[in-house]
């Protein structure tokens, strides 16, 4: 089969909501009477991506209160047909594929053979004989003097001889703007009806967590998924690319009418760390090419160890008989800590993986970081929010084997302290201060019922 993936680009590329970002930030500086200015941007994936717009990264940040709007389109969609794709897709991947059913989606991930992780996707099954992966942005490059493979090819590796299988990049056919939030329900159904957020089988009831639907509006066709982007409530919409950029600025007015915001890259990081117990692990950080996904918050739901055979199983299962207990925990610090690692007790335990500010952190978990500065645990404060991997579990654990992260309904929290390292691996400076935390930022909201939002 020939290559698939797109060669290096000379220069990153631009979405096609580019000149209409250009748009929302002009708006911006009228709404909120801001002096105009570009939009500070960042190469992500090969992609010139914005970080923030006139708003601020924390003020994107808080934005998910209310309503996010992300610009997504970094991301590519490939497509899967023919009589043997189930087949490929489930000897590759450790989800498990043959048993989904037609508009189920599924989170997973791309594995060496060594069981380190090349790329965490989507799934969805669009008919019997029909796939679309939705995967991270520059997973869709193929160029071997940068010793990039892109995810297509990389799966293509796997094809049997005479296999029934067409595969092909639907990325410049859509355009995924995700909309996230708890008025992400009164957006959606005010601009595209309220059918679209239904389940597909039982139009009576909405959509369940972790399936998406079809629809036809004005003449286009719409995917619509429902799998928690940022953790919290909220869909995925796949817009056709020819009036993705008219469907865009629809999207936009409405949120800003909601008290919503259109949120780049660092409001987007910050926003999937900061729900749940865990936080979302991010690709390229928590997951890369030096660490097997084993005992990572979402390995129960990304593979399924009882399937005969995927790409890295024999690597993960001797991760497991070995009862390796390394553990990817999230910690609050009272500033950034890229690039420290983490010590307990003056023993290096682990290392940051990500660490960015967030406006979410209650000023309780501020207070009881023990910060001596001012801008921490005073009323309008903020601290930061990371992930990172230690050597060995830090919590205790239960009869069932799982973590205790709370007692006496009490989060348990562990000091730590974050220090950078000098040439011969030893702390050196002064450290910054934090803990490991049992109960996350905020809750994760994504899997909870439609009825909770849908009359806000």
């Amino acid at each position: 089969m020939n290559k698939i993936g797109f060669d290096f680009p000379n220069t990153p590329r631009k979405t096609v909501l580019h000149n209409a970002e250009e748009w929302y930030q002009k708006l911006l500086s009228k709404r909120f009477e801001k002096d105009y200015s570009p939009q500070k941007t960042s190469n992500f994936g090969e992609y010139e991506m914005a970080v923030n717009y006139l708003t601020s990264i924390l003020e994107e940040a808080k934005a998910i209160e209310k309503v996010a709007i992300f610009n997504i389109d970094h991301m590519a969609q490939i497509q899967f047909t023919g009589l043997d794709a189930v087949n490929l897709l489930d000897r590759v991947l450790p989800a498990d594929v043959k048993n989904m059913k037609i508009g189920q989606c599924k989170y997973t991930l791309l594995l060496t053979e060594e069981g380190t992780v090349l790329d965490d996707l989507i799934i969805m099954r669009v008919k019997e004989d029909d796939f679309i992966l939705v995967i991270n942005a520059g997973h869709d490059i193929t160029d071997k003097e940068k010793n990039m493979i892109s995810d297509a090819d990389f799966i293509c590796k796997y094809l049997n001889e005479n296999d029934d299988v067409y595969i092909k990049d639907i990325s410049d056919e859509l355009v995924k703007i995700d909309i996230q939030g708890p008025l992400s329900y009164k957006l959606i159904t005010k601009l595209y009806g309220e059918y679209v957020v239904k389940n597909r089988n039982k139009p009576s009831k909405n959509m369940k967590f972790f399936t998406f639907n079809e629809f036809d509006f004005e003449e286009h066709h719409y995917l619509l998924s429902r799998t928690g982007y940022t953790n919290r409530w909220g869909w995925e919409l796949y817009i056709p690319a020819e009036v993705a950029e008219e469907q865009f600025k629809r999207i936009i007015l409405e949120a800003l009418d909601l008290g919503g915001l259109l949120v780049g890259l660092g409001g987007r990081d910050e926003n999937r760390i900061s729900a749940g117990n865990f936080g979302l692990p991010l690709n390229g950080s928590e997951y890369d090419k030096n660490h097997t996904p084993t005992n990572a918050p979402l390995f129960n739901a990304a593979i399924d160890m009882d399937k005969e055979y995927f790409v890295g199983k024999k690597a993960l299962q001797r991760d497991i008989d070995s009862n390796i207990d390394k553990r990817m925990v999230l910690f609050i610090s009272e500033g950034i800590v890229t690039g420290r690692m983490i010590y307990k007790n003056n023993e290096r335990i682990g290392i940051v993986t990500s660490s960015i500010n967030s406006p979410n952190i209650s000023q309780e978990k501020r207070e009881f970081i023990g910060s001596e500065r001012k801008n921490v645990s005073g009323k309008d404060g903020t601290a930061a929010i990371g992930l990172g991997w230690l050597t060995h579990n830090p919590f205790k654990i239960n009869e069932d084997g799982k973590d205790i992260l709370i007692k006496d309904n009490i989060a348990i929290r562990i000091p730590v302290e974050f220090y950078r390292i000098d040439n011969e691996g030893k702390p050196k400076g002064k450290p910054v201060k934090g803990y490991i935390s049992g109960d996350g930022i905020t809750p994760a909201t994504a899997p909870r019922a439609l009825k909770n939002i849908q009359d806000l």
